[in-house]
């Protein structure tokens, strides 16, 4: 299936390989890219939020 979206490769070890693949079939993504895109947009959310709260902590 061709697609116009940017690509690259990561190299994992095991361990996160093997959640990678837990999360995809849980969650019934048909590919382990689909699901590697929802973790990384899961997790730069997360970071967003984070840096949202330590903005207001330090706020006077």
């Amino acid at each position: 299936m061709a697609t116009k979206k940017p690509r690259y490769m990561i190299s994992v070890d095991n361990k996160m390989f093997n959640a990678i693949e837990d999360f995809r079939f849980s969650n019934r993504f048909q590919t382990r890219s689909e699901a590697t895109a929802e973790l990384i947009r899961i997790g730069l959310e997360t970071v967003q939020k984070q840096l949202q709260e330590k903005e207001l902590e330090n706020k006077p």
